[in-house]
Formats: structure tokens, C-alpha cells, sequence
């Protein structure tokens, strides 16, 4: 009888080597996916708390709030230092709009509660839908009624919070529009100013001078140095006008 092989100890062999193994792969997996996500993340946009909260229209206060109890964790970075994607801003701003009341062309809409905003992120989730896409900036899954009711759009139908379908009684909010909500403003997320924008992915998402790749955190440096807009402009062969609008932007976003 030939001796048997001695297991050093703390070894796996058999069926729970296999296991670790496969644990392993899918850590990998994961671990690749995830960073992946997060690559994409920032070539969208990367922006850091204060500049989040000016562009979204949300308090810096209620955004790091939002982020500690996982109302919207920022994608690109979730710890220090915390960095939030183009994508974060639609969903802090959506988050902002179904809790508070706020005037529209529809009339007055009054707030939805923190429970059924978490439950409708949640049944998003389950959906495996996101609350904002680039591939459709102007349209989003969830929709808001003048009662405040939310409801969610996917695969071509309505459903409620509960999954069940459901016809939607009012139109939809523009979710990128400029708005203003109890002394919060947000401006516009594709057009901030009217010779600015920000396109997801181009130059980082950050706000440019339109037909440039200019952004108002270059001007707005050039302006701390003590540079013109005048002296700016001449620069970089931009209007006058565009520079203006790119410092007033930046120290808006900046407080």
C-alpha cells in the first residue's frame, strides 16, 4: 500500500480548492467590472462634492448626507476623496426634484416622500435600469405625477412602485432643465449658460465654451491670476461674452 500524501496544514484540496478558486474568479470578475464601471464613470464626468452639489442644485450638506446612507453614492469615487459622475448629478437632481415642491409648466408639484423616492431607486434597481442614461440625456425611467405619485418607465411600459403596470396620468418634467426649489438653484445640466455646455465625455464633462474645449475651470484660473476676460479672450480667440460666462459659472460651483 503506497503511503498517503501528508496535507500541509491550512492546504485545500478536492472540492474545497475548487471552491476558492471559483471564489476567487468571480472576486476578479467583480473586481474588473467594477473598475470598469468607474472608468466610464469619470470619462463622463468627475466632479468633487462642492462642484457636485452647485451643478446639481443640491446642498453640499444634503449631498455627503445622501452619500453616507446610500441615496446616491458617488460612482467614481465612493471614499476620500469622494468624486461624483455626470450620471450622480442626474440622480442627485432627480432625487432633489421628487423631494421637494417646486413650480412648473405643469403647475405646482408637491413633494414625494424619502421612502418612495428610496423605493422607486430600489425598483430601479430590480429593473436593472439606471435613473439617467447618456445614450438618452433627455428622458428618464422615472416619472413624476401632479400628486407627486412616481412612477417608472421601462422596457415600453408604466409601472408603479410596486412593479405593477399602470397607466401615467401626467406628462414627464425635463430633468436636465434649470430649476429652483426652496432657495436652491440648479442650472441647466446641458446648457449652464447660454455660450456654455457640458457633454458627457468631452473634456471630462466639465463646462466648456461651446465649440472649444475651453473649460470654465481654465478661465476661471486665469481669472484667479488676475487676467482680464478681455485679456482671456484675446487668449484664446473666444468672446468676451463666453469668458464672462465661464468665470461666473465656476464661482458659482465653487461658493
Amino acid at each position: 500500500m503506497s503511503a498517503r500524501r501528508r496535507r500541509r496544514p491550512g492546504s485545500l484540496t478536492g472540492h474545497h480548492a475548487r471552491t476558492a478558486l471559483s471564489v476567487a474568479r468571480l472576486r476578479h470578475t467583480w473586481w474588473v467590472s467594477a473598475h470598469r464601471r468607474n472608468a466610464t464613470a469619470a470619462a463622463d464626468g468627475c466632479y468633487e462634492a462642492a462642484r457636485a452639489a452647485a451643478l446639481a442644485g443640491v446642498p453640499l450638506t444634503t449631498v455627503y448626507w445622501w452619500a453616507r446612507h446610500g441615496v446616491v453614492v458617488p460612482s467614481v469615487s465612493p471614499v476620500k476623496e469622494k468624486l461624483w459622475s455626470y450620471s450622480d448629478l442626474m440622480a442627485l437632481r432627480i432625487v432633489s426634484w421628487l423631494r421637494h415642491p417646486k413650480s412648473t409648466s405643469l403647475g405646482d408639484l408637491p413633494a414625494s416622500p424619502m421612502p418612495k423616492v428610496r423605493q422607486a431607486f430600489q425598483e430601479l434597481d430590480n429593473l436593472e435600469l439606471d435613473p439617467w442614461t447618456p445614450d438618452a440625456p433627455d428622458t428618464s425611467p422615472l416619472l413624476v405625477d401632479r400628486a407627486g405619485q412616481i412612477y417608472i418607465r421601462a422596457h415600453g411600459e408604466i409601472l408603479d412602485l410596486l412593479g405593477q403596470r399602470t397607466l401615467l396620468p401626467e406628462p414627464v418634467l425635463e430633468l436636465t432643465a434649470p430649476f429652483s426649489s426652496e432657495g436652491a438653484h440648479g442650472p441647466d445640466l446641458k446648457r449652464p449658460r447660454p455660450h456654455l455646455r457640458i457633454v458627457p465625455a468631452k473634456v471630462s464633462g466639465e463646462p466648456h465654451i461651446e465649440h472649444s474645449r475651453l473649460t470654465s475651470q481654465t478661465v476661471a484660473a486665469l481669472a484667479n491670476r488676475g487676467y482680464t476676460a478681455d485679456q482671456i479672450a484675446a487668449m484664446y480667440d473666444e468672446p468676451v461674452q463666453s469668458i464672462r460666462e465661464a468665470i461666473d459659472l465656476a464661482r458659482a460651483a465653487t461658493g
